[in-house]
């Protein structure tokens, strides 16, 4: 398949790469086209999807397309433009509507529309599980309310609705991932806040975290593309959601180090996207999409990671 990512970041550019490995042709669309990613085997392509403009002169002929695009922090006004608009810009690209971004030299949207066979591209879109906005450690699924606190939140639950309208216009087969905590190699704030002595237990330590490994990511949106139903939604997310308390009584025990000290629950750091309580349930990923976990809880994810430490 032809396949384009666009955000070759920390989970963009390793899918990318097991992408290859399986055979596929990709392209990487990133702000500034990068060497890196040819060595890879990965063509690199200079865009970027706040600007429709630089997209213009680029191929879209794609069969499979994952948008994993991520702000890496930023503004209500940065999520914004690389989430809502973005995607709006990135669809219009792909398959334009009676406005849409036409390539170099088209005549009309006919040109750019479809591939030879008629059909848009399969796509991938990462949003995240930070969309519920859920405080009573309720169980929630994709058929939950997604009311977020947080505006940064809010724009990911415009940015969903937006992409599902487009693609039931255009007949664009597209899904939606909500991930989990991302944690991995280089990546997993709350044991670096444990090494490094700053991490807090808040009040009695029972808000619930909700983690996925980055290989488990990967696997899911390969999953996705290959068998996944255009219109729905995927909570990826591993089996066993554990309270804050408990992940960190493991952590200490597995590292022989002590607890983190307790703190009250209203004097916790703020989050981009709000503090919630909730446990997501990955059953339609593992049902539905025949996912298989290779790290299906904490224990062995963070074990993992703890070993490769150990070893750098």
């Amino acid at each position: 398949m032809r396949v384009l990512i666009v955000g070759c970041g920390y989970v963009g550019l390793p899918l990318a790469v097991e992408l290859v490995r399986l055979g596929h042709q990709v392209s990487g669309l990133r702000r500034s086209a990068s060497d890196a990613l040819r060595a890879t085997g990965i063509t690199p392509l200079s865009g970027d999807i706040t600007r429709p403009e630089t997209l213009r002169d680029l191929p879209n002929n794609f069969d499979w397309v994952v948008n994993c695009a991520a702000t890496g922090g930023g503004t209500v006004e940065d999520y914004r433009q690389l989430y809502l608009e973005g995607t709006r810009n990135l669809i219009e690209w792909l398959v334009p509507g009676s406005a849409g971004i036409l390539p170099a030299g088209s005549k009309d949207n006919q040109t750019a529309t479809r591939r030879q066979d008629g059909s848009a591209p399969r796509f991938v879109y990462t949003s995240s599980t930070g969309v519920y906005g859920q405080n009573d450690g309720s169980l929630v699924d994709e058929t939950s309310a997604t009311e977020p606190a947080s505006e940064t939140a809010q724009i990911l639950v415009a940015t969903e609705k937006l992409l599902l309208q487009l693609a039931r216009e255009r007949n664009i087969p597209a899904m939606i991932l909500r991930a989990a905590g991302i944690y991995g190699p280089e990546r997993g704030y709350l044991l670096k806040q444990f090494l490094r002595g700053d991490a807090r237990i808040e009040g009695a330590g029972a808000r619930v975290l909700n983690m996925i490994h980055r290989d488990d990511l990967i696997a899911s949106i390969i999953a996705a593309l290959e068998r996944g139903y255009g219109g729905e939604i995927y909570n990826v997310v591993d089996d066993e959601p554990v309270s804050q308390l408990e992940f960190f009584r493991w952590l200490a025990s597995t590292l022989d180090k002590p607890m983190p000290p307790i703190v009250p629950e209203d004097t916790a750091a703020p989050r981009k996207r709000g503090l919630t309580n909730k446990r997501i349930s990955n059953r339609k990923l593992r049902m539905e999409l025949g996912v298989d976990l290779k790290f299906p809880d904490y224990r062995s994810g963070y074990t993992n990671e703890i070993q490769r430490l150990a070893q750098v």
